[in-house]
């Protein structure tokens, strides 16, 4: 784990997730492969190995740097920017 700069700047607590799961996976119906949670604002988006890769996608629209797996027993956060789990 690093000392990502972008950590202390997130929302305490945690934003809410805006839904349950990929809502661009479930506009195009397709099935999200692992699901991810925005620690900016709650977007929850589909991992890189789903075909639209809408976490990654978030992050390149909106500059959100890090995120969190969203899938149960999982609490690791990656950082986009820095490229690491934080």
């Amino acid at each position: 784990m690093s000392g990502c700069p972008h950590v202390p700047d997130l929302p305490r607590p945690e934003p809410a997730p805006l839904g349950g799961t990929c809502p661009e996976c479930l506009a195009a119906g397709t099935h999200p492969v692992q699901l991810r949670l925005c620690l900016s604002c709650g977007h929850v988006g589909c991992c890189d190995s789903s075909p639209g890769r809408h976490a990654t996608g978030h992050f390149e629209q909106t500059g959100h740097p890090v995120m969190r797996s969203f899938e149960p027993g999982e609490n690791w956060r990656w950082c986009f920017v820095d490229g690491s789990i934080v």
